[in-house]
């Protein structure tokens, strides 16, 4: 069971809130844009409607969002940029919508932080040998509303922590 949202067709619980006092916990896992893209137009609605949610929160209280987001917003976010611009995770409208996001009072911590830190990745396929070789992508973000990160210590990523295809993110705060 997760959060209703207004405008937003999931019955697959995609998104838990937790309300503190001084900021509202956001986690979720967006739905991704699938094999051939066929469901790209699904996700673009959702994400629209998932970022007026957020911005009407950030009207309360500060946000802090968290989960696998299914999309490496810069280059510097994914091994291979190149052979990915059709990729889902990395298709142009994706990578819109995340910018529109931040373009809305919202930062993204990690590179916020990490402005130049390259081969930070949060996923790894399972074929080829990828998470040796560090072909990656950074699909899970710790996102907090601008007027937040001055309360943010640090956000990192343990990818020396294995047992799946994704590696933990952790952020700090300091309240």
């Amino acid at each position: 069971m997760g959060k209703e949202i207004k405008d937003l067709d999931d019955n697959e619980g995609r998104v838990i809130e937790a309300e503190y006092e001084q900021f509202f916990l956001v986690s979720t896992y967006i739905p991704n844009a699938g094999a051939g893209l066929k469901t790209l137009p699904k996700r673009m609605k959702w994400d629209e409607a998932f970022r007026k949610y957020l911005k009407e929160l950030d009207t309360k209280k500060p946000v802090v969002l968290t989960g696998d987001l299914n999309v490496a917003h810069e280059e510097i976010d994914i091994a291979n940029p190149k052979t990915n611009t059709k990729s889902a995770g990395f298709t142009k409208e994706e990578r819109d919508n995340m910018s529109l996001l931040l373009e809305q009072g919202f930062v993204d911590t990690f590179r916020t932080l990490n402005p130049e830190k390259t081969g930070a990745y949060t996923f790894w396929t399972y074929f080829h040998n990828s998470r040796a070789k560090n072909v990656g992508w950074r699909l899970d973000y710790f996102i907090t509303s601008k007027r937040f990160m001055d309360n943010v210590c640090d956000s990192t990523i343990r990818n020396e922590v294995l047992g799946s295809d994704h590696c933990p993110i952790v952020f700090y705060i300091n309240i």
